[in-house]
């Protein structure tokens, strides 16, 4: 019986399955819902690790918000993304929260760096890369990118 379960084990895990304990690893982005939520083929909500841009869901239209969801649209829907997890898989809207890369890019930073996004962090989950996006965020907004060069007051702050 312990061969069966070896070989079955090792047969998903040549398949990409089952992922991590959070979730895929690796999956395909069904639809982009805003600028730091996306959806998975098969329904997953993933939402962005250490990101918050500006809204547009919930009747909202904060400033720079279409931006963030165009930007975020132009990188992952359709497109093969891989996945890596923190401390806590989800939030309290059960979103699976993750850092999202495609190709080479990792979404989370590129939003911003771009100034598309401010930082949000959530202990314990960015412990580890708090500093890390802070740097990233006060350079976006020194140089007046993005949403730090057009809104005002800043949305997501």
């Amino acid at each position: 019986m312990k061969l069966t379960a070896a070989l079955a084990f090792a047969a998903l895990s040549a398949c990409g399955e089952p992922g991590s304990d959070c979730g895929p690893t690796e999956a395909v982005v069904a639809r982009v819902i805003d600028g730091d939520t996306v959806e998975l083929e098969g329904g997953v909500r993933i939402r962005y690790l250490m990101v918050n841009t500006p809204e547009t869901t919930g009747g909202k239209m904060e400033c720079y918000g279409e931006n963030a969801t165009k930007a975020n649209r132009d990188l992952v829907e359709g497109k093969t993304v891989t996945l890596t997890y923190d401390q806590q898989c989800t939030d309290r809207f059960g979103r699976t929260l993750a850092y999202v890369h495609v190709g080479n890019v990792e979404v989370n930073t590129f939003l911003v760096e771009r100034g598309y996004a401010c930082v949000l962090h959530i202990p314990p989950n960015g412990d580890d890369r708090n500093d890390e996006f802070k740097a990233l965020e006060r350079a976006a907004k020194a140089a007046k990118k993005g949403l730090w060069g057009q809104c005002d007051p800043i949305p997501c702050n």
